[in-house]
């Protein structure tokens, strides 16, 4: 049986009591839209680990860095959001992309700026448009270089 929920309105304008139809042609289950979309909503926006730990982790660089280095008004909170995999929007993801690359830049010589490639939203989150997980880091030797007992 299918069910469909709406709301009467009356001749006031405002809702009236909820209201349910039946259709017996058609034999599935029936949806409840807000709790379907809640589902659904908290299935998208959590989506595990990003790159973004590992890379702050082979960095060696910690949420706090981050923010005190970020120019841009960045919280604690939001680092964490990012690197536990809470869905963010473009702006935000590129905010913490650059506040990741501006954290790196001021830790390297001279002769390791020369070189650094910064790390773009897409190379640092799983959801990003464009991600490839085999695209291999471009800084690789350099994190070697520079933290030789860190294994990657």
């Amino acid at each position: 049986m299918f069910i469909q929920l709406f709301r009467d309105h009356h001749t006031s304008g405002s809702p009236g009591p909820l209201k349910i139809l039946q259709y017996p042609m058609f034999d599935i289950e029936p949806v409840i839209p807000a709790l379907h979309a809640r589902q659904m909503e908290a299935e998208n926006r959590d989506l595990g680990p990003q790159p973004l730990a590992a890379l702050m982790e082979r960095w060696q660089l910690t949420n706090h860095e981050l923010v005190e280095d970020s120019p841009e008004q960045l919280n604690h909170k939001q680092i964490q959001r990012a690197k536990s995999g809470r869905r963010l929007s473009l702006k935000m993801m590129m905010k913490v992309a650059r506040s990741l690359n501006i954290a790196i830049w001021n830790r390297l010589s001279k002769e390791h700026k020369e070189t650094f490639v910064e790390y773009l939203h897409k190379d640092i989150f799983s959801y990003a448009k464009d991600y490839n997980a085999e695209k291999p880091d471009p800084n690789e030797e350099m994190i070697q270089a520079l933290f030789p007992e860190k294994k990657s």
